[in-house]
């Protein structure tokens, strides 16, 4: 069995809970704007759906300094919040979080959109018209039958969350303990003279948790499946 050692321990650790806060925390957002996209018509909509997007398409340094711009002591956002609540974010394991959430949030939406969009709205229509409000019928017929998309998006956010690099050394930097990820821990390793042992290592751990990532998920797409078939 493959022992950690306390440096694997602690980038896997850190790289787990930067993930699966950024997946919870901008799920919600994602669910929201997937159905504005989806399902309204308005002016500004291909500058709004750019905008979702341009993660994909700038460098993660260029969304990394943003971030550090908005969210930094001295930006709008970070200033009011370390003045008001104490909160930092920036240089602190919620900023690789919210790194990581900006950075996978485009992939998230694109699966729920996608989903959405296949969604026959006859049967939407036909729940509005056994009384049933707008509320409701998203809970009961739309989110149920766009779940594989919802689950297709949180898993492709997880991964993205665990391989995101440029962003987070940006806005947060490589603190030991604090900001330094399985991706950073392994550029550290390879910067280090007789760290290829370690980086292979860590190499190897993150092919394993993204295969297990992928096999959790194509385990739940198929119980969804059979439940929806049932």
């Amino acid at each position: 069995m493959l022992e950690l050692s306390a440096l694997e321990q602690e980038a896997l650790g850190l790289s787990l809970r930067v993930a699966v806060v950024s997946v919870l925390v901008s799920l919600p957002f994602g669910l929201m704007v997937a159905w504005v996209l989806a399902r309204r018509e308005f002016f500004g909509k291909t500058l709004v759906n750019g905008l979702v997007h341009l993660p994909l398409v700038v460098p993660p340094v260029v969304v990394g300094y943003l971030l550090l711009l908005l969210l930094g002591r001295e930006g709008p956002l970070g200033g009011f919040l370390y003045d008001v609540f104490g909160i930092t974010v920036a240089f602190t394991w919620k900023g690789a979080a919210v790194a990581a959430g900006v950075m996978a949030f485009p992939l998230m939406v694109r699966a729920m959109r996608l989903s959405l969009e296949l969604v026959d709205q006859r049967l939407e229509a036909a729940a509005r018209t056994l009384g049933a409000g707008p509320f409701d019928v998203f809970v009961t017929v739309t989110l149920p039958l766009m779940s594989p998309g919802i689950l297709a998006g949180a898993i492709l956010a997880f991964a993205r969350s665990l391989g995101e690099f440029g962003a987070t050394i940006t806005f947060v930097a490589n603190i030991p303990g604090e900001t330094r990820t399985l991706p950073l821990a392994l550029y550290s390793l390879v910067q280090t003279p007789g760290g290829e042992a370690g980086a292979l290592r860590l190499v190897l751990l993150s092919v394993l948790l993204a295969l297990v990532a992928l096999g959790a998920s194509e385990v739940l797409a198929r119980r969804l499946r059979r439940s929806y078939s049932a």
